[in-house]
Protein backbone atom coordinates (compact mmCIF):
# COMPACT_ATOMS: atom_id res chain seq x y z
CA UNK A 1 0.00 0.00 0.00
CA UNK A 2 1.19 3.33 -1.16
CA UNK A 3 1.69 6.44 1.34
CA UNK A 4 -0.85 8.71 -0.37
CA UNK A 5 -3.17 5.50 0.57
CA UNK A 6 -1.73 4.72 4.04
CA UNK A 7 -2.34 8.84 4.62
CA UNK A 8 -5.49 9.66 3.45
CA UNK A 9 -4.35 13.39 4.29
CA UNK A 10 -1.27 13.25 1.83
CA UNK A 11 -3.98 13.29 -0.86
CA UNK A 12 -4.54 16.62 -0.65
CA UNK A 13 -0.95 17.57 1.02
CA UNK A 14 1.24 16.48 -1.77
CA UNK A 15 -0.58 18.23 -4.64
CA UNK A 16 -0.31 21.21 -2.31
CA UNK A 17 3.16 20.84 -1.75
CA UNK A 18 3.99 19.73 -5.45
CA UNK A 19 2.38 23.40 -6.23
CA UNK A 20 3.92 25.42 -3.88
CA UNK A 21 7.25 23.96 -5.03
CA UNK A 22 6.97 24.51 -8.49
CA UNK A 23 5.95 28.31 -7.88
CA UNK A 24 9.09 28.70 -5.79
CA UNK A 25 11.56 27.14 -8.22
CA UNK A 26 9.60 29.83 -10.91
CA UNK A 27 9.95 32.39 -8.89
CA UNK A 28 13.73 31.29 -8.40
CA UNK A 29 14.20 30.98 -11.93
CA UNK A 30 12.86 34.79 -12.59
CA UNK A 31 14.91 36.17 -9.90
CA UNK A 32 18.42 34.41 -10.31
CA UNK A 33 18.37 34.86 -13.99
CA UNK A 34 17.02 37.86 -13.82
CA UNK A 35 14.12 36.54 -16.84
CA UNK A 36 12.92 40.16 -18.29
CA UNK A 37 8.70 40.19 -17.00
CA UNK A 38 7.65 40.19 -21.25
CA UNK A 39 9.17 36.85 -21.15
CA UNK A 40 8.37 35.18 -17.69
CA UNK A 41 6.72 37.58 -15.14
CA UNK A 42 7.29 36.74 -11.76
CA UNK A 43 4.54 34.77 -9.41
CA UNK A 44 3.70 37.87 -7.74
CA UNK A 45 3.15 39.91 -11.22
CA UNK A 46 0.64 37.43 -11.83
CA UNK A 47 -0.85 37.48 -8.79
CA UNK A 48 -0.92 41.54 -8.66
CA UNK A 49 -3.28 41.04 -11.86
CA UNK A 50 -5.40 38.40 -10.83
CA UNK A 51 -6.30 40.64 -8.07
CA UNK A 52 -5.94 44.11 -9.62
CA UNK A 53 -8.70 42.90 -12.48
CA UNK A 54 -10.65 40.54 -10.62
CA UNK A 55 -13.92 41.08 -12.35
CA UNK A 56 -12.31 40.60 -15.47
CA UNK A 57 -11.46 36.85 -14.97
CA UNK A 58 -14.46 35.97 -13.34
CA UNK A 59 -16.20 37.52 -16.23
CA UNK A 60 -13.97 35.72 -18.82
CA UNK A 61 -13.72 32.39 -16.91
CA UNK A 62 -18.18 31.85 -16.61
CA UNK A 63 -18.11 32.75 -20.51
CA UNK A 64 -15.77 29.92 -20.83
CA UNK A 65 -17.35 27.81 -18.51
CA UNK A 66 -20.47 28.13 -20.28
CA UNK A 67 -18.84 27.25 -23.56
CA UNK A 68 -17.18 24.02 -21.58
CA UNK A 69 -20.37 22.69 -20.32
CA UNK A 70 -22.81 23.07 -23.07
CA UNK A 71 -20.85 22.13 -25.94
CA UNK A 72 -19.15 19.12 -23.41
CA UNK A 73 -22.75 18.11 -22.69
CA UNK A 74 -23.35 18.29 -26.00
CA UNK A 75 -20.67 16.50 -27.08
CA UNK A 76 -20.79 13.48 -24.44
CA UNK A 77 -24.34 13.08 -24.79
CA UNK A 78 -24.00 12.42 -28.40
CA UNK A 79 -21.17 9.88 -27.84
CA UNK A 80 -22.65 7.92 -25.70
CA UNK A 81 -25.32 7.81 -27.75
CA UNK A 82 -23.93 6.76 -30.87
CA UNK A 83 -21.44 4.16 -28.39
CA UNK A 84 -25.11 2.18 -27.10
CA UNK A 85 -26.33 2.66 -30.72
CA UNK A 86 -23.37 0.88 -32.33
CA UNK A 87 -22.49 -1.64 -29.34
CA UNK A 88 -26.71 -3.14 -29.43
CA UNK A 89 -27.08 -2.91 -34.05
CA UNK A 90 -24.31 -5.38 -35.61
CA UNK A 91 -25.52 -3.91 -38.51
CA UNK A 92 -24.27 0.06 -37.88
CA UNK A 93 -21.90 -1.13 -35.68
CA UNK A 94 -20.62 -2.83 -39.36
CA UNK A 95 -21.80 0.45 -41.15
CA UNK A 96 -20.43 3.48 -39.24
CA UNK A 97 -17.82 2.01 -36.70
CA UNK A 98 -14.85 2.16 -38.78
CA UNK A 99 -15.98 5.49 -40.21
CA UNK A 100 -16.04 7.20 -36.76
CA UNK A 101 -13.03 5.59 -35.16
CA UNK A 102 -11.06 7.17 -38.05
CA UNK A 103 -12.96 10.26 -37.96
CA UNK A 104 -11.20 10.86 -34.36
CA UNK A 105 -7.42 11.22 -35.77
CA UNK A 106 -8.65 14.02 -38.11
CA UNK A 107 -7.44 17.02 -36.86
CA UNK A 108 -9.86 19.07 -35.22
CA UNK A 109 -8.81 22.52 -35.72
CA UNK A 110 -8.93 21.64 -39.44
CA UNK A 111 -13.02 21.80 -39.17
CA UNK A 112 -13.20 25.05 -37.11
CA UNK A 113 -13.07 26.90 -40.02
CA UNK A 114 -15.86 25.07 -42.05
CA UNK A 115 -17.51 25.78 -38.52
CA UNK A 116 -16.71 28.92 -39.27
CA UNK A 117 -18.29 28.79 -42.63
CA UNK A 118 -21.27 27.13 -42.31
CA UNK A 119 -22.20 28.86 -38.76
CA UNK A 120 -20.72 31.97 -39.12
CA UNK A 121 -18.88 33.41 -35.64
CA UNK A 122 -20.35 33.55 -32.33
CA UNK A 123 -21.29 31.47 -29.09
CA UNK A 124 -23.29 28.67 -31.67
CA UNK A 125 -19.90 27.97 -33.76
CA UNK A 126 -17.73 27.95 -30.04
CA UNK A 127 -20.41 25.46 -28.52
CA UNK A 128 -20.51 23.17 -32.13
CA UNK A 129 -16.16 23.07 -31.82
CA UNK A 130 -16.38 21.79 -28.49
CA UNK A 131 -18.56 19.12 -28.64
CA UNK A 132 -16.63 17.79 -31.69
CA UNK A 133 -13.56 17.43 -29.74
CA UNK A 134 -15.99 16.15 -26.61
CA UNK A 135 -17.62 13.56 -29.01
CA UNK A 136 -14.65 11.15 -30.03
CA UNK A 137 -13.53 10.32 -26.63
CA UNK A 138 -16.74 9.01 -25.16
CA UNK A 139 -17.53 7.19 -28.13
CA UNK A 140 -14.49 5.54 -28.52
CA UNK A 141 -14.18 4.83 -24.85
CA UNK A 142 -17.66 3.88 -24.05
CA UNK A 143 -18.08 1.98 -27.31
CA UNK A 144 -15.01 -0.35 -26.42
CA UNK A 145 -16.87 -0.83 -22.68
CA UNK A 146 -20.02 -1.69 -23.78
CA UNK A 147 -19.06 -3.92 -26.62
CA UNK A 148 -16.41 -5.71 -23.83
CA UNK A 149 -19.65 -6.84 -21.59
CA UNK A 150 -19.00 -10.21 -20.70
CA UNK A 151 -20.90 -12.81 -22.72
CA UNK A 152 -21.83 -15.07 -19.70
CA UNK A 153 -23.16 -11.88 -18.58
CA UNK A 154 -25.17 -11.68 -21.80
CA UNK A 155 -26.52 -15.28 -22.37
CA UNK A 156 -27.79 -14.84 -19.13
CA UNK A 157 -30.29 -11.78 -20.37
CA UNK A 158 -31.27 -14.13 -23.73
CA UNK A 159 -32.58 -16.90 -21.47
CA UNK A 160 -34.91 -14.62 -20.12
CA UNK A 161 -36.18 -12.90 -23.20
CA UNK A 162 -34.28 -9.62 -22.12
CA UNK A 163 -34.70 -7.14 -24.63
CA UNK A 164 -31.85 -4.98 -26.43
CA UNK A 165 -32.97 -1.68 -24.11
CA UNK A 166 -33.11 -3.55 -20.82
CA UNK A 167 -29.48 -5.33 -21.91
CA UNK A 168 -28.33 -1.81 -22.27
CA UNK A 169 -29.57 -0.46 -19.19
CA UNK A 170 -28.82 -3.49 -16.86
CA UNK A 171 -25.84 -5.06 -18.01
CA UNK A 172 -23.56 -3.29 -20.29
CA UNK A 173 -24.00 -0.13 -19.11
CA UNK A 174 -23.06 -0.75 -15.30
CA UNK A 175 -19.95 -3.05 -16.80
CA UNK A 176 -18.40 -0.62 -19.08
CA UNK A 177 -18.73 1.94 -16.27
CA UNK A 178 -14.84 2.62 -15.70
CA UNK A 179 -14.39 2.86 -19.74
CA UNK A 180 -17.04 5.30 -20.34
CA UNK A 181 -15.52 7.37 -17.53
CA UNK A 182 -12.09 7.44 -18.69
CA UNK A 183 -13.42 8.50 -21.81
CA UNK A 184 -16.05 11.35 -19.80
CA UNK A 185 -12.45 12.47 -18.27
CA UNK A 186 -10.93 13.09 -21.97
CA UNK A 187 -13.22 14.46 -23.43
CA UNK A 188 -13.60 17.03 -19.65
CA UNK A 189 -9.98 18.08 -20.74
CA UNK A 190 -10.15 18.47 -24.18
CA UNK A 191 -13.87 20.27 -23.99
CA UNK A 192 -11.44 23.04 -22.12
CA UNK A 193 -8.81 22.81 -24.60
CA UNK A 194 -11.90 23.14 -27.64
CA UNK A 195 -13.40 26.17 -26.09
CA UNK A 196 -9.91 27.45 -25.86
CA UNK A 197 -9.56 27.48 -29.38
CA UNK A 198 -12.85 28.21 -30.18
CA UNK A 199 -12.58 31.76 -28.23
CA UNK A 200 -9.58 32.25 -30.36
CA UNK A 201 -11.61 31.73 -33.36
CA UNK A 202 -14.86 32.60 -33.40
CA UNK A 203 -16.14 34.70 -30.13
CA UNK A 204 -14.72 38.43 -28.24
CA UNK A 205 -15.29 36.86 -24.66
CA UNK A 206 -14.12 34.28 -22.17
CA UNK A 207 -10.05 32.58 -21.11
CA UNK A 208 -8.84 32.44 -24.68
CA UNK A 209 -9.96 35.20 -25.77
CA UNK A 210 -7.97 36.61 -22.89
CA UNK A 211 -4.88 35.18 -23.41
CA UNK A 212 -4.84 36.22 -27.60
CA UNK A 213 -4.85 39.91 -26.49
CA UNK A 214 -2.45 39.33 -24.11
CA UNK A 215 0.00 37.89 -26.59
CA UNK A 216 -0.83 40.55 -29.37
CA UNK A 217 -0.34 43.19 -27.04
CA UNK A 218 3.21 41.35 -25.06
CA UNK A 219 1.42 41.59 -21.55
CA UNK A 220 2.93 38.11 -20.55
CA UNK A 221 1.52 38.98 -17.34
CA UNK A 222 -2.24 38.95 -18.65
CA UNK A 223 -1.69 35.73 -20.36
CA UNK A 224 0.17 33.77 -17.79
CA UNK A 225 -3.61 34.70 -15.03
CA UNK A 226 -5.91 33.75 -17.77
CA UNK A 227 -3.57 30.66 -17.83
CA UNK A 228 -3.67 30.04 -14.53
CA UNK A 229 -7.42 30.80 -13.93
CA UNK A 230 -8.14 28.37 -16.66
CA UNK A 231 -5.98 25.60 -15.07
CA UNK A 232 -8.23 26.12 -12.35
CA UNK A 233 -11.34 25.85 -14.26
CA UNK A 234 -9.81 22.39 -15.95
CA UNK A 235 -8.92 20.92 -12.78
CA UNK A 236 -12.29 21.58 -11.53
CA UNK A 237 -14.25 20.32 -14.43
CA UNK A 238 -12.52 17.12 -14.32
CA UNK A 239 -12.53 16.83 -10.58
CA UNK A 240 -16.14 17.21 -11.31
CA UNK A 241 -15.90 14.03 -13.23
CA UNK A 242 -13.98 12.08 -11.19
CA UNK A 243 -16.41 12.99 -8.34
CA UNK A 244 -19.38 11.47 -10.07
CA UNK A 245 -17.40 8.69 -11.01
CA UNK A 246 -16.15 8.00 -7.33
CA UNK A 247 -19.83 8.49 -5.99
CA UNK A 248 -21.49 5.86 -8.79
CA UNK A 249 -18.64 3.34 -7.93
CA UNK A 250 -19.23 3.34 -4.56
CA UNK A 251 -23.20 2.57 -5.20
Amino acid sequence: MSYADRVPAARVSLPVAALAAGVAAWWALVAVFEVPPYLLPAPGAVAARLVGQPDLYVRSARATLRTVLAGGAVGVCAGFGAAAVVATSSVLRRALYPYLVTARVLPKVAVAPLLLVYLGTGTGTALAFVALVSFFPTFVSSAAGLRGTPEAYLDLLRSVDAGRVETLAFVRIPAALPAIFAGLKQSAALAVVGAVVAEWIVTDEGLGYLVLVGAENVQTDLVMAAVVVLFVEGMAVYGLVAAVENRVSWQ
